[in-house]
């Protein structure tokens, strides 16, 4: 029987991977138009590899050759980008149970406008998402408003440049209005970079630097609920205006530190406010946790020549509830914890390989009603940490103990690439594992859920301005995701993308 469903499985594979090939021609007919075109106006020459190595991936945040900014005739005051995004993912093999569809496909879009203008003590700025996805399977519950966000206005803000307003040499600034975020290691509140849709806020931030390059940022904001969330809406692309209200409070600060044991140290602490909006029939529910989230991140990034480590520990604490059925009613204390420790070393020698070590250990939640202790990672993104998303997705920082090895390279500035191994196993094996929803409540399917080969490369087809992203996930199927009473009879799980990123 093992034997068949893997079979299956490579069969369904190999079916997507034909359709990644006719998605590839098709793109490759129209990325090298782009080239030509750029290469005529003297501006598709390779980028020159800089004169100081750098560890692999750092480089690729370039000014794309063609800019929309410079085509408008670079209007004084205005700043003014985009991007264009088409992806094409399929997998075979699927870990959800039933009813996911055992191999699934999709083609995916986003864009993005944004322009800000400066009229001196304050910027106004706005931002324009436009996230689609077609040809998913009608059953498939790995498509939902992480991949569709038709037409909304994410960014709407007024920025107030301080300057040293509380200090010489110091620099502040005051943001107020709908705005995306990145704080600290992007593990708890992020701007998505690989997900389709993106996390967005409204509300009030202060970022203050000092002439030692401590910062401080303070805020509070009211994170977007995405609309549509119904399957009909999502199916159709359908274009709803987000919901933000009181319903959902995010808010809290964050202290960075520099030079702190050769690198940098973060302190923060978040809170998070929910509860039902609307009514039963007509409504958000959720599970109404009221969260704080302290934590600590020490980390040096990596250089060239030397040693680079990275250390978070997150503890998480409030009260919630078990599901977010309208008959629960009842809360529950929460106390769960999360910590990543990372060790590399970039060798200075040509390709700048970077070797590292990584350990990630996030609690679960037993069989017991009287606590809640499952981690929450809030507004943050995965990608960097555990592979793709999209159709995948299957780690996530929760009930999840997984070391990992991972090689990074980079033969030039247009190139680079990483192969990571990781482990897979369950903090408590009476909950779901990660982000799959197998679970088997007894425990008696064991902590082992597989390991996972993962590799990714990116190339610069025109430099600055078309970037080609490509990657593979394998999921290596062990007892618990073979054996759990709802873990489906499909074989070992592989997923692949390709992503074409166009810059404006």
């Amino acid at each position: 029987m093992a034997a068949i469903t893997a079979q299956a499985g490579a069969c369904a594979w190999s079916r997507a991977a034909t359709r990644l090939t006719v998605c590839a021609a098709l793109f490759g007919a129209v990325i090298p138009a782009v080239a030509f075109a750029q290469a005529a106006s003297g501006q598709g020459a390779p980028a020159k590899p800089a004169s100081t190595q750098v560890a692999p991936g750092q480089q690729l945040k370039q000014t794309p050759y063609f800019a929309l900014y410079e085509a408008l005739g670079k209007p004084d005051g205005w700043k003014i980008s985009g991007t264009i995004r088409p992806r094409y993912d399929g997998l075979g093999g699927q870990f959800r149970p039933s009813p996911s569809p055992a191999t699934n496909d999709l083609f995916s879009m986003q864009m993005t406008l944004f322009a800000e203008y400066d009229t001196g003590p304050v910027r106004i700025g706005g931002e324009i998402f436009d996230s689609r996805a077609y040809f998913q399977r009608r059953n498939s519950n790995s498509i939902a408003t992480t991949e569709v966000n038709a037409l909304e206005l994410g960014q709407a803000y007024l920025g107030f440049d301080l300057e040293d307003a509380v200090g010489a040499g110091t620099v502040s600034t005051l943001t107020v209005g709908r705005f995306t975020q990145n704080i600290g290691s992007r593990r708890l509140i992020a701007r998505n970079q690989f997900r389709n849709t993106i996390n967005a806020f409204t509300g009030i931030a202060y970022d203050f630097q000092n002439a030692e390059k401590d910062k401080l940022r303070l805020f509070y904001t009211l994170p977007h609920y995405r609309l549509p969330d119904d399957r009909a809406g999502i199916l159709s692309n359908s274009v709803e205006w987000d919901h933000e209200g009181f319903d959902a409070q995010l808010f809290g600060g964050i202290f960075t530190k520099a030079n702190v044991l050769g690198g940098i140290l973060e302190a923060y602490g978040y809170g998070f406010l929910e509860r039902d909006d609307g009514t039963q029939l007509e409504g958000i529910q959720t599970r109404d946790r009221r969260l704080f989230t302290p934590g600590f991140r020490l980390f040096r990034a990596p250089k060239a020549g030397q040693f680079d480590h990275e250390l978070e520990a997150i503890y998480q604490t409030g009260i919630a509830r078990n599901t977010t059925a309208v008959t629960d009613v009842t809360d529950v204390p929460v106390s769960a914890y999360f910590v990543h420790a990372e060790a590399g070393y970039t060798f200075d020698v040509p390709w700048v390989p970077r070797l590292s070590l990584h350990y990630d250990h996030a609690s679960g939640d037993g069989r017991s009603d009287g606590s809640y202790n499952r981690f929450d990672t809030l507004f943050g993104a995965r990608r960097f940490d555990y592979g793709p998303t999209s159709l995948y997705g299957a780690v996530q920082r929760a009930n999840l103990i997984s070391p990992s090895v991972r090689l990074e390279i980079s033969p030039n500035a247009d190139w680079d690439f990483y192969v990571d191994y990781r482990g897979l196993w369950l903090e408590d094996p009476t909950d779901s594992f990660a982000s799959t929803g197998v679970r088997d409540r007894t425990g008696q399917s064991g902590r082992f859920a597989g390991q996972q080969i993962e590799t990714r490369a990116r190339h610069w087809l025109v430099p600055r301005s078309v970037l080609v992203d490509a990657g593979v996930a394998y999921l290596i199927k062990g007892s618990f995701l073979e054996n759990a009473p709802n873990a489906p009879r499909t074989g070992d799980t592989i997923y692949g993308y390709l992503t074409t990123t166009f810059f404006f």
